[in-house]
């Protein structure tokens, strides 16, 4: 069986409900997680999305913040869903495919402006957050897994479009790079996109306060596909639809796709 699958940050599944449909009708994903829905599960617009064929929904929920959800029309049961560093945020759902295949989606914290615990709590969330990401994959040892999401950490130095002036930015400091490579050793997770397009500037976000978002292409690489070893070398076709930034009233996140054939 082979599927695609996209992850999008959308910010506001209802605001921006046309966008998701224009992506599933000219892309077609068989699955798609959406991430920063701000809306509770009962008010995402599913019979739009199911008049397309999306037709199995997994999915957490609140109102104006957060909020994580998973489309597929592949038959789908959901899994799971975290609330880790005891947050009470709408931050992660699994759903399990058919043939088996788990797929986690995830919402990182974005952690603030200010790379500091003792002074950001926002910051020392994040953290903690993928603390208990790290130990939890630890514990389980997860298998034919796929973890998708807005991490808000672009870990590479070609994931940035300047790695020196963003050392000491949230989403690109060394502690929190540290933090995400330990998170992904503790589940032996591959990083996808990169195994695709393993050289090159990358990104899937982009600023809203940039007056010309392509033209700055000040970017940043925050949201990622990563799977278990023991599927990864079934995934193929890693690709940033860039378009969609440009898209009317967009998101500031991109689309990210894979391909696996399993």
């Amino acid at each position: 069986m082979s599927f695609t699958l996209a992850t999008w940050n959308i910010n506001s599944v209802r605001l921006r409900e046309g966008l998701v449909r224009k992506l599933m009708e000219e892309e077609a994903p068989d699955v798609l997680c959406l991430q920063e829905c701000k809306s509770p599960v009962e008010k995402i617009p599913l019979e739009g999305f199911k008049a397309l064929g999306y037709t199995h929904m997994v999915a957490r929920g609140q109102k104006g913040y957060n909020g994580v959800a998973i489309f597929s029309k592949i038959p789908m049961e959901e899994n799971s869903a975290h609330d880790f560093a005891d947050l009470g945020h709408a931050r992660h759902v699994a759903g399990t495919l058919e043939n088996g295949v788990t797929i986690h989606n995830f919402y990182v914290p974005a952690g603030g402006d200010v790379p500091d615990r003792e002074v950001n709590e926002k910051f020392g969330q994040k953290l903690d957050y993928l603390t208990q990401m790290r130990d939890h994959f630890a514990a389980e040892g997860p298998k034919k897994s796929i973890l998708v999401g807005d991490l808000n950490i672009a870990p590479r130095e070609d994931d940035v479009w300047s790695h020196k002036q963003l050392l000491k930015i949230v989403s690109h400091t060394p502690i929190e790079v540290e933090h995400l490579h330990d998170t992904m050793e503790a589940g032996k997770w591959v990083d996808i996109t990169r195994q695709d397009i393993p050289e090159g500037l990358l990104y899937s976000w982009w600023s809203y306060r940039a007056r010309d978002w392509d033209a700055a292409d000040k970017g940043r690489r925050l949201d990622h596909i990563w799977a278990t070893p023991d599927i990864s070398n079934a995934a193929h076709g890693s690709r940033v639809l860039r378009a969609a930034r440009g898209w009317e009233k967009p998101s500031d996140h991109a689309p990210v796709f894979a391909t696996f054939d399993l």
